[in-house]
């Protein structure tokens, strides 16, 4: 090689080894870890947060022009709004935002915020749809039932078990390609109890999975027959 041809660049490496998946060779080599089952746990997750960083602006824009044609034309999600506007809310484009979420979840209520729908993690329209409908579900427990978020576990498990059962994120359909759920007998109520308990788990106020289990289970026959405002479950 002559003195003055550069020789090319070596892949940047992050401290761990994992090369960013930022070029056409640095994506095979991460194939290649990845079918030869060489590539940790912790690096699949730093290979995914630079991911996430990089297709930042693409996945919000994705994620907003599903809130916006859901907001408009989805059954579900125009029957939630109206009565979520009978108690004196609004959900809108204005307040349900797209954002890139660090850790995984798909969507988040807050009283004060609104809907955070976590664009990383949501792949197409209707598992956009299915999380909006469910934070729409919180949204609506709070102007109607008054729910104590920060403070009383009990109604935080009646309104995780009401959005789980309202949204249709426990379909078989979905379970069934989104989380390799391929039980056929009670898998409606079993998807339902089982996101309830790791929702409530995750709440300060809660020590750990057993107490979730126990409080889900409290008031369980109460709220998965509540399917207010809906006459009953369609999605």
């Amino acid at each position: 090689m002559p003195d003055n041809e550069a020789s090319p660049a070596p892949e940047k490496q992050d401290d761990n080894g994992v090369v960013p998946d930022d070029g056409f060779i640095a994506k095979w080599i991460n194939y290649f870890r990845l079918a030869s089952d060489t590539m940790t746990y912790e690096e699949l997750l730093q290979r995914k947060q630079a991911r996430d960083i990089r297709e930042e602006a693409a996945d919000c824009a994705k994620c907003e022009k599903h809130r916006d044609y859901l907001l408009a034309y989805s059954p579900t999600i125009r029957f939630m709004r109206q009565n979520i506007n009978k108690f004196g809310g609004d959900l809108h484009s204005g307040n349900i935002r797209c954002r890139r979420c660090d850790v995984f979840q798909e969507g988040a209520f807050d009283p004060n915020y609104g809907i955070k729908l976590c664009a990383n993690f949501l792949q197409d329209r209707s598992q956009v749809e299915d999380t909006i409908a469910h934070e729409m579900v919180h949204a609506y427990d709070h102007l109607r039932f008054n729910v104590d978020w920060g403070n009383n576990l009990r109604h935080v498990a009646c309104s995780e078990i009401r959005a789980m059962t309202l949204s249709g994120e426990c379909r078989w359909v979905r379970e069934f390609w989104t989380n390799g759920q391929y039980k056929f007998t009670q898998h409606f109520q079993d998807c339902i109890r089982r996101r309830a308990v790791l929702s409530v788990a995750m709440k300060p106020g809660c020590k750990d999975d057993v107490q979730a289990a126990k409080v889900v289970n409290e008031v369980w026959d109460s709220c998965f027959p509540d399917t207010r405002p809906f006459d009953e479950v369609y999605r």
